[in-house]
C-alpha cells in the first residue's frame, strides 16, 4: 500500500488550500444541480399499487404515513431469496434516524419483492425498524424499474424513488438506481432527492431525535 507524501506543515495547508477550491466548485454545481432535480415535471400515479407490511395491506399512498413526501428504497430481495442483498443491507444501515425525515413531512419505507414472511425475519436480525413492505403481489417493482428483463431473466436493482403527494392524488418526482446511490442515506442527502427539499429553516430546526412532536 502506497502511504501519502511526508511535507511540512505549510506544505501540507497550500496542498488543503487548493483541494478546498476545487471541492468548494463541486459543492456548488452540487447545490445547482439539486435545484434542476426539484425543478423536474412530475408524473401522477394511477395504478393502486398494493403491498403487505406489519399491519397487512397498503396502499402507496398509506405508505406516506400521512405525511407530503415519501422515499422509497428499492431493496434488492427476490422472492427466491433467503436473505436481502448485502450492497442493499450496508445501505440502510447508514440511513439516519427516521424522525428527521419524518419532522420535514418525509416518511421512508424499503419495499422488495420477497414475500413479507421473509421479509420479516431478516428485519429482525438485522435490527432495524424502518417500515418494509412487500410488493410480491404487484408490478411496482417493475413499474418503477427496480426490478428489469434482461434476457428474460428478472434482474433486481438497488434504488430510491421519490413521490409526493397532494391529498389523495400521488406523484412520482425522482429516482436513482445503482452506483447512483453512493454518497446517500443520510437525512440531508435523502431530503435533497425530494421535490421539496430540505427544509426551509433549515439547522434551525434539528433536534434530539425524541425531542421531535411526531
Amino acid at each position: 500500500m502506497s502511504l501519502p507524501e511526508i511535507v511540512s506543515r505549510e506544505q501540507w495547508r497550500a496542498a488543503r488550500e487548493e483541494l478546498l477550491r476545487k471541492e468548494e466548485a463541486v459543492r456548488r454545481a452540487r447545490e445547482i444541480l439539486g435545484a434542476e432535480r426539484r425543478r423536474l415535471p412530475m408524473v401522477e400515479v394511477d395504478p393502486e399499487y398494493v403491498f403487505e407490511g406489519g399491519d397487512g395491506k397498503a396502499t402507496l399512498l398509506d405508505l406516506f404515513e400521512g405525511r407530503t413526501q415519501l422515499v422509497v428504497h428499492h431493496f434488492m430481495f427476490a422472492p427466491e431469496w433467503e436473505t436481502g442483498c448485502p450492497c442493499c443491507a450496508a445501505f440502510l444501515d447508514q440511513v439516519g434516524h427516521l424522525a428527521h425525515l419524518r419532522a420535514r413531512n418525509t416518511s421512508f419505507a424499503a419495499v422488495s419483492r420477497a414475500p413479507f414472511t421473509r421479509i420479516l425475519p431478516f428485519k429482525a436480525r438485522m435490527g432495524w425498524a424502518v417500515p418494509w413492505y412487500s410488493s410480491a403481489h404487484g408490478d411496482f417493482n417493475h413499474d418503477f424499474e427496480a426490478t428489469v428483463d434482461s434476457g428474460g431473466d428478472l434482474v433486481e436493482r438497488p434504488g430510491l424513488s421519490c413521490f409526493l403527494r397532494d391529498h389523495h392524488r400521488v406523484f412520482h418526482t425522482y429516482s436513482v438506481y445503482d452506483d447512483g446511490l453512493d454518497g446517500l442515506g443520510t437525512t440531508s442527502a435523502l431530503l435533497d432527492l425530494t421535490a421539496l427539499g430540505t427544509s426551509p429553516a433549515g439547522s434551525d430546526r434539528l433536534r434530539l431525535h425524541d425531542e421531535y412532536d411526531s
